[in-house]
């Protein structure tokens, strides 16, 4: 397996950087740049232990561990929930989110580093299996199930476009932490 399908192992230096297509349709290259952006961010959060995944820089709570567990209800959300009408499922429908609002974020300290990556993994996995149903059912125009309050529906290229941007985001977060853990820097 290629390191954008298999999260099983420590990835080699020859694993990246992994490239969308250079010529390929827009649904390639919208597919290609959600991939590349989930390879580089499991990059940053592989291999480290409870400590690496709960660090901190300066002032900000954002942890490694954190971001692991937010962009698995990201993918959740966004694929399972909205693009295919299903119920978000656990751990997400037990937490108490009028407590803690930010609790995909805070809750993580409580997890192993196995069960945050699977998290992640598993959420991955679903998403990518959902996109590949909806390109086969309508293509990029194919509307979300699950509507917006105001009745609209987005398409999967927004949902698609929006996942690179949530991605992007956090993956310049996820590049200073494991800066500051271990000096890991690249992509």
């Amino acid at each position: 397996m290629n390191a954008v399908t298999s999260y099983a192992g420590a990835m080699t230096d020859t694993d990246y950087p992994w490239e969308p297509p250079l010529a390929g349709t827009e649904a390639e290259h919208l597919v290609g740049a959600l991939d590349r952006l989930r390879t580089t961010f499991r990059w940053k959060a592989d291999g480290l232990d409870s400590a690496g995944l709960q660090t901190r820089i300066g002032t900000s709570s954002l942890t490694l561990g954190g971001l692991l567990k937010h962009l698995a209800r990201a993918d959740q959300q966004m694929f399972t929930t909205k693009l295919s009408g299903a119920p978000l499922g656990e751990p997400w429908d037990s937490a108490d989110w009028d407590a803690d609002p930010d609790w995909d974020w805070h809750s993580a300290a409580n997890d192993t580093p196995d069960q945050l990556r699977a998290l992640w993994q598993d959420a991955v996995a679903r998403s990518r299996s959902l996109v590949d149903e909806a390109l086969a059912d309508g293509g990029l125009d194919r509307l979300a199930k699950r509507p917006w309050q105001d009745g609209r529906a987005p398409s999967l290229r927004w949902i698609l476009c929006h996942m690179v941007e949530e991605y992007a985001r956090h993956n310049g977060h996820a590049d200073l932490i494991r800066e500051s853990v271990d000096g890991q820097t690249g992509e």
